[in-house]
């Protein structure tokens, strides 16, 4: 039997939470407004990094602003890469170019740039006047590589010792350096007097090795560099596919320039995940923060495009309108038909997408995956064909419109799993984002076919 103790025990640790409550946001943003800076630094120092961000996120814009204004030098500048990056800008755009070049000087070279290229450029300018010589080359030489690269996602600090050294003289080396390390690194990367990758030493096996070893017997000989001009996507996909912990950038040169770690890795699958289901419903990564009327011709886009091709389903209900006005029963189960193929080709769109995305779909096995969600709607429209069928024919005692019905199920979840399936696969070939535009297209053929198929037979059988 438990004591009551241990009972208890049980019960404080389900009600950890990892969110700060109303009542500690609510207590800060009342201690701000009082302007009680006591009260506010001695609720800073308790929160971590993580947890100022989210009590500066769910602030309103006047007491945010305030917050960042008035007691930005007690913020941890961690603080401000938690944050998302419209609402990190918004903040930094607020401070002085100085305080923000303190910010940046504080933080790891992958870190200071991820929050300096989200500012517009004349406020880049007048940051980077405010940096040290060895902090403003690193953030010069970030700012010059592709957006989403390797070579803005990388850290400049690595830890390289050359080829000829053995692990004894490796380890007093780290241990020396002390502070000039890396906060966290997991590889001793070994190089060449021209600073060419010779090959990288987890950590661990460091640590296991004997003093008197050479480096060079150790060396990994399958290590993966990452050009500094690759795509993040692509990197985070070597990542997954090969579980790497860290790995070193080159520049054209096969120079070692960088490195890129599993917790950037982290940062960029949630991001590209992110950003991908957000686009297929028209949406930006940072609408959340941003203003209302940036927000609304944003959002004005889509809906406009998605007016275009509800036009063009209605013209082709439009051509019926004799029919309908005939046997008002089909304008009843019409949506059923239309929903049905839409949700159906959904399903097989988010499964292509992901594959596309995750790199898993290539020329091999495209036509094995169409077949795959062609055979799946054929299926389910038959048996939704069958159900549908029956309820209608029943619903309005007429057998016909219940064959009527099925027979337009069927054809539509056919259409669904088979264009599903192939838009986003056309689009990724042709170079267009399947994410953003695959809906567009998916909607507009299973509304068109829906009721065309539908309609006609309608009109065909039925009147």
């Amino acid at each position: 039997m438990r004591n009551e103790q241990d009972l208890h025990h049980e019960d404080e640790i389900e009600e950890v939470s990892f969110t700060l409550t109303d009542d500690e946001i609510r207590s800060v943003t009342e201690a701000v407004r009082a302007q009680d800076p006591d009260t506010v630094n001695s609720v800073l120092d308790e929160l971590s990094a993580a947890d100022t961000a989210e009590l500066i996120a769910k602030v309103s814009d006047e007491e945010r602003n305030e917050l960042v204004t008035m007691y930005g030098d007690a913020l941890d500048p961690v603080t401000f890469t938690e944050l998302n990056p419209e609402l990190s800008r918004a903040c930094l755009t607020n401070m002085p170019a100085k305080q923000v070049a303190e910010i940046i000087t504080a933080l790891d070279s992958d870190d200071a740039l991820d929050l300096i290229i989200n500012l517009d450029d004349d406020q880049q300018k007048d940051i980077i006047r405010n940096l040290s010589a060895k902090t403003r080359m690193a953030v010069e030489e970030g700012l010059s590589f592709p957006e989403d690269s390797a070579g803005r996602l990388m850290q400049r600090e690595v830890v390289a010792v050359p080829e000829f050294w053995n692990v004894g003289k490796t380890i007093d080396y780290l241990r020396a350096a002390g502070a000039d390390l890396p906060e966290d690194f997991f590889d001793v990367f070994i190089i060449d007097p021209a600073y060419h990758i010779k090959g990288q030493i987890p950590l661990n096996t460091l640590v296991r090795t004997p003093r008197s070893e050479k480096l060079e017997n150790m060396v990994l000989n399958d290590i993966e560099t990452i050009p500094a001009t690759m795509d993040q996507e692509e990197v985070a996909h070597l990542f997954r596919r090969d579980n790497i912990i860290s790995a070193p950038v080159v520049d054209e040169n096969r120079r070692l320039i960088g490195v890129i770690t599993i917790d950037d890795i982290v940062d960029v699958i949630d991001e590209e995940a992110q950003e991908d289901i957000l686009k297929m419903a028209g949406v930006d990564q940072d609408d959340l923060y941003r203003a209302i009327l940036s927000t609304t011709g944003t959002r004005f886009r889509w809906l406009f495009v998605n007016l275009l091709t509800a036009i063009l389903a209605s013209y082709v209900i439009s051509v019926f309108d004799t029919t309908i006005e005939q046997l008002v029963a089909l304008a009843v189960l019409m949506p059923i038909v239309a929903s049905m193929g839409g949700n159906a080709g959904t399903q097989a769109l988010t499964v292509a997408v992901r594959a596309i995305a995750t790199k898993e779909l290539s020329a091999t096995n495209t036509w094995r995956i169409i077949w795959k969600e062609t055979l799946v709607g054929t299926l389910n429209g038959a048996a939704f064909a069958l159900i549908t069928g029956i309820i209608a024919g029943l619903w309005f005692t007429n057998p016909l419109l219940g064959g009527v019905i099925a027979v337009a199920m069927i054809v539509n979840l056919i259409i669904a799993g088979f264009f599903g399936a192939s838009i986003p696969i056309l689009l990724n070939r042709f170079g267009s984002d399947p994410a953003v535009a695959s809906t567009v297209f998916l909607t507009t053929i299973t509304d068109v076919v829906g009721f065309f198929v539908f309609l006609g037979l309608a009109a065909i059988m039925l009147l």
